[in-house]
């Protein structure tokens, strides 16, 4: 390539001399000759020069080819020479491999005392796995600072002279849940919280006091891990503390009270008090939280000992009566028909009665009576629900305990139910009027004994789903899921219609096939899903070994043999293990957001009855009326 190019230039650089010199003679002939001699003295001239040239350029370009290999040969052997002393001057330098062989295995004889052969290596090998661990600075069987860290507790209060007080709302579930929720808010404002007052001003008109329908002592006792709790706001400077008084929203976060109530708790003397307290704290939290509602509600809350020793005689009569019984919420006041704006057959005469109840409220609209049907919304009548649990396999034996107040109809609207179970009870038949005299003028403390008889029951029936079915519930759960069956009234529907037109076997297998998923089996709702005080699944654990061990005596008791009705009950065992979620949309959580005050209208999670207590309306007599 090289050569080419040098020929190209010496070429052109000919060709530049040759031009010049034709270009002299060119004008010197001009001058003497004729164009035509002119002409072909040029072209005598160009040929005899190029001729010239080609016999020039075969030998310069031997020569120069001859020259630049003597050239590479000589830069190859230099390179070659200086690669040979470089490997013998390492090779000088380098320790043998014995001698590194010898120093490693020096080395590891002065930590370990005894070796064994490599099994991997092969051949004469030095490189052995010593037998002992040897002797280290440090115990292998700790962590060097493990004594400095533990398991923490969350410390009961940070700011000792920082209160929270709270007014509750409602009858008594609705201020349970009131009184669970506060230690959670007090918890979160790192605050003492003052043992919460009671609601004696609403439509239940019950003047008790939080020591007389719960054991004050064990509420505060228990929780003092969690939460400082006092009686009392303290005198300050001799006085009484009054504290400033505020409400927060409907479902109120974490961040919402940090936001919102802290600021204000700093500012105003350390001393809040956030009155109406009914559901102001979210329905999801952290799972600290949760687990502290769980305390609060399941451990801490322990009815006052009056009521507890009268709870348990009620109990203790029906299970003399019968070893198993039902409890039943039945829910069938006027208050609750006129509210939901049902029609349960009554004609003319019911609407004009149910009417006139649902005038005292104004901001209750009149409703489609079919299309709340259709949507699960009213509640099944006293003949419906003993219908619903004939089919589910409930004989006239059963006793049952009705919970309820005056049921609109009276003996009339119950006799189709008696009929069909005839043990049937209240507190009042069990219970003489004077043990019921110190109870019976406060309704906090009535309900308080249908809710012991309730929770101890075999089985719990609900008929809608205020406070009361939602807190038994969760709390039936969380002590072994205990039956509670809610009736799916959306499904029922259409067959309370149609029964007169179907055997009665088709009417109870259908009846079963509607109610699966509403039985109170363990994971019949997903996990998070609905309201936590109904389905705590935060606080609920699995026993994974027992579940196995359950299985694996049902597949050994299904291969062995058995007769025809031990195998139904067994596969009846595994189609329950089959978990099925009912239908129930999602309860709305406004965790995140600041204005958490929407219109709870639309918080109706529970598709079997109506969420009565959360309903937010100008009527606060209608709200807490309907709550339990």
């Amino acid at each position: 390539m090289v050569t080419v190019v040098l020929e190209k230039l010496l070429i052109n650089k000919t060709r530049k001399i040759l031009a010049k010199k034709i270009e002299a003679e060119e004008s010197q002939l001009t001058s003497t000759l004729s164009p035509t001699r002119v002409s072909f003295r040029l072209e005598f001239l160009l040929g005899k020069r190029v001729e010239s040239i080609g016999a020039m350029a075969l030998p310069r370009r031997r020569n120069l080819y001859y020259h630049r290999l003597r050239f590479l040969v000589m830069v190859i052997s230099a390179i070659s020479g200086a690669l040979l002393v470089l490997f013998a001057i390492l090779t000088f330098l380098a320790p043998s491999p014995n001698e590194s062989e010898h120093f490693h295995l020096r080395h590891h004889q002065t930590s370990f005392n005894a070796v064994v052969d490599d099994p991997v290596t092969n051949g004469d090998s030095v490189f052995r796995i010593p037998s002992s661990g040897g002797k280290l600075d440090r115990d292998i069987w700790s962590s060097r600072n493990a004594k400095f860290f533990y398991g923490c507790k969350a410390e009961a209060v940070r700011h000792p002279n920082r209160y929270l007080a709270i007014a509750t709302s409602g009858g008594l579930n609705q201020q349970r849940t009131g009184i669970t929720d506060a230690v959670v808010a007090a918890r979160i404002l790192n605050a003492t919280l003052v043992v919460p007052k009671l609601d004696q001003k609403s439509f239940w008109k019950d003047s008790s006091n939080f020591s007389e329908i719960f054991d004050i002592d064990w509420f505060i006792s228990f929780l003092s891990k969690d939460v400082k709790i006092v009686k009392q706001l303290p005198k300050r400077k001799g006085k009484t503390w009054t504290p400033y008084t505020m409400r927060v929203p409907r479902r109120c976060s974490e961040r919402c009270y940090q936001n919102r109530v802290l600021p204000v708790l700093l500012k105003r003397h350390n001393a809040v008090q956030l009155n109406k307290f009914d559901y102001r704290l979210a329905n999801k939290l952290d799972t600290d939280l949760q687990k502290l509602r769980c305390r609060v509600n399941y451990h801490a809350l322990k009815f006052a000992d009056p009521i507890l020793e009268m709870g348990k005689l009620l109990v203790h009569r029906m299970r003399m009566r019968s070893k198993h019984y039902i409890a039943l919420h039945l829910r069938f006041e006027p208050d609750m028909l006129a509210f939901s704006g049902c029609d349960y057959g009554g004609g003319e005469k019911e609407r004009n009665e149910l009417g006139a109840i649902r005038k005292r409220w104004k901001t209750l609209h009149k409703n489609n009576p079919d299309k709340q049907r259709r949507q699960g919304k009213c509640p099944l009548t006293p003949e419906e629900v003993g219908l619903m649990l004939r089919a589910l396999g409930y004989g006239s034996e059963v006793h049952i305990y009705v919970a309820s107040g005056e049921v609109y109809g009276g003996e009339e609207t119950l006799r189709p139910l008696k009929a069909l179970f005839p043990n049937f009870y209240s507190k009042d038949t069990i219970a003489t009027k004077e043990e019921l005299e110190p109870f019976s003028s406060f309704s906090s403390r009535m309900a308080a004994l249908d809710f012991i008889v309730c929770n101890e029951s075999d089985v719990f029936v609900t008929n809608n789903n205020g406070n009361m079915a939602r807190m038994l519930a969760g709390r039936r759960k969380y002590f072994g899921h205990k039956p509670t069956i809610r009736p799916n009234a959306k499904k029922l529907y259409r067959l309370f219609l149609s029964r007169s037109n179907m055997t009665w076997e088709e009417f109870a297998s259908r009846v079963r096939t509607f109610q699966r998923a509403f039985m109170g089996e363990p994971k019949e709702v997903r996990p998070g899903r609905g309201e936590f005080h109904e389905n705590p699944s935060t606080c609920i654990c699995e026993d994974s070994e027992a579940r196995e061990k359950a299985k694996a005596d049902s597949r050994h008791r299904k291969h062995g043999k058995l007769d025809d009705s031990s195998r139904k009950d067994v596969m009846l065992s595994h189609d329950q293990n089959d978990y099925v979620y009912n239908d129930e949309p999602e309860w709305p959580d406004l965790d995140d957001g600041e204005d958490q005050s929407g219109p709870q209208e639309k918080r109706l999670y529970n598709v079997t009855g109506l969420d009565y207590d959360a309903v937010i309306s100008d009527e606060p007599e209608l709200e807490v009326m309907l709550s339990d």
